[in-house]
């Protein structure tokens, strides 16, 4: 498989421009400010709101939002993980009392949930770009493989359905410098996650593909499910810990003096966790254990870290960290490599 060429793919898939659509919604603010536009989203904390009259889409902050009514179609989750759709109208209330939205569903029915326990809003439509949500980044790299600078690209994306998502992440960094030779490291992974009836838990499956020339590893394949749980789901936070079995198996670019089968059966445990500031900072952490069953005393770990400062808009400063450890590598191959990256990014979508 020619990672570089599904990264490439991947990156110019996803970059499409999204269209926008009727801007009638009405937002009031608690200090009486009304403002009417189109609804992007609200996610972290953030009514992500396009207005005609200004360029490119503005951040409000969700906690001062007194009223909003729209006309058209949304998914709203909440902290609990319960998901509705419908059209948005404030529901009427006594004073001193928190805000109610009411949704109104296809069905005729009403839900009133309050204001603070909606996490995320999407627009839902039939075109499949409108509901993309994602970013690009890029920067400078330091890698253990040759200590020198790297130049690294970045991508995410994802597509949320009604109790359901998707979504794909790339990486890919090369570094070279005088007297040694090429250092490159590519990484493909894609996982879809479906919510189950009880609140907040749910069932994920991933697979990822990875080359790294510092680990001497030509494709290393992963495939992973498991049943996971939202241990924290609200606008500051979210903390979530997943359990399951995965198959791995590693193809390296040199021969090997080890026995050991390519093909790993291994027990997985994954934990993410994302931090969030009022439109201003996002820190993302995710770490993955694969302790082998079918190899016991062999333990992979895989850890990404980024943490997102927005500048102006979609564009971000950003600096992330990566790893990937084997504690029982083939003798004479390395067992770590890790790397840090520092850069802008463009966020895209409904956010």
């Amino acid at each position: 498989m020619k990672i570089g060429a599904a990264i490439l793919c991947f990156t110019l898939l996803f970059t499409v421009p999204l269209f926008a659509r009727e801007k009638s919604d009405v937002i009031v603010m608690n200090n009486g400010d009304r403002l009417t536009g189109e609804i992007k989203g609200l996610d972290s904390g953030v009514l992500f709101v396009k207005f005609d009259y200004m360029d490119g889409t503005s951040s409000i902050q969700w906690s001062k939002v007194n009223h909003l009514e729209s006309k058209q179609l949304f998914m709203v989750k909440t902290e609990d993980g319960s998901v509705y759709t419908g059209t948005l109208l404030t529901a009427e209330g006594l004073a001193g009392r928190p805000m109610q939205i009411q949704i109104l569903e296809s069905a005729g029915q009403a839900e009133e949930v309050a204001q603070s326990q909606i996490v995320k809003v999407y627009q839902t439509a039939d075109g499949f770009w409108r509901r993309l949500n994602g970013d690009i980044n890029s920067g400078i790299m330091y890698s253990k493989g040759n200590q020198t600078t790297q130049y690294n690209l970045s991508s995410s994306v994802e597509y949320p359905g009604e109790r359901w998502a998707a979504g794909a992440n790339m990486s890919s960094s090369f570094a070279s410098s005088s007297g040694d030779s090429v250092s490159t490291r590519n990484s493909l992974g894609i996982n879809a996650l479906r919510l189950l009836r009880w609140n907040n838990w749910y069932y994920s499956g991933t697979s990822s593909f990875l080359q790294s020339s510092t680990q001497d590893i030509r494709l290393q394949t992963n495939l992973s499910g498991g049943i996971g749980r939202y241990f924290k789901n609200t606008n500051h936070a979210q903390i979530s810990l997943l359990a399951g079995f995965g198959w791995q198996n590693t193809s390296y670019s040199h021969p090997t003096n080890s026995r050991a089968s390519p093909n790993i059966a291994a027990a997985v445990v994954t934990t993410e966790l994302k931090f969030f500031r009022f439109d201003k900072t996002n820190l993302d952490v995710t770490a993955t254990v694969f302790p082998a069953l079918s190899q016991p005393g062999r333990v992979f770990v895989n850890t990404n870290m980024t943490y997102f400062v927005r500048l102006y808009r979609h564009l971000t400063w950003n600096v992330s960290f990566y790893g990937n450890w084997d504690n029982q590598p083939p003798s004479h191959f390395s067992g770590s490599d890790y790397g840090t990256t520092s850069g802008l990014g463009w966020k895209f979508g409904n956010r």
